[in-house]
């Protein structure tokens, strides 16, 4: 749960960098959240309610990604590959998965390594 906060914490902020691991582990409980809702939802027959929260993640979801991005030294702008169907789908995973860079222009290491 600490990394849902932590998203929400940084809730639009597109500046800076984020690590490896916060940011799947976020992406992560988002998904699994949203299914055990889309359980629940289906059960109550509110059939709406893992959309809610989807979409209530979907900015600090972006934002991370971009942090994300930065920290691989790219812009965030290239999140927007994630459109294309299947091949920006997968491209952007493997941006996402790619290990931290040292100090650039988007801040220091989130790492703390030099």
């Amino acid at each position: 749960m600490g990394y849902i906060l932590a998203g929400f914490k940084q809730y639009a902020d597109f500046n800076g960098r984020a690590a490896r691991k916060p940011y799947w582990m976020f992406a992560l409980n988002v998904f699994f959240i949203s299914i055990l809702l889309d359980i629940i939802g289906g059960m109550l027959g509110i059939e709406y309610l893992a959309m809610i929260f989807v979409l209530v993640m979907l900015v600090p979801q972006i934002s991370f990604a971009a942090r994300r991005l930065h920290d691989t030294g790219r812009s965030g702008w290239w999140y927007l590959l994630a459109l294309i169907p299947v091949i920006g789908t997968i491209i952007i995973i493997v941006f996402l998965a790619q290990d931290s860079h040292p100090d650039n222009q988007y801040g220091p290491n989130p790492k703390g390594v030099v």
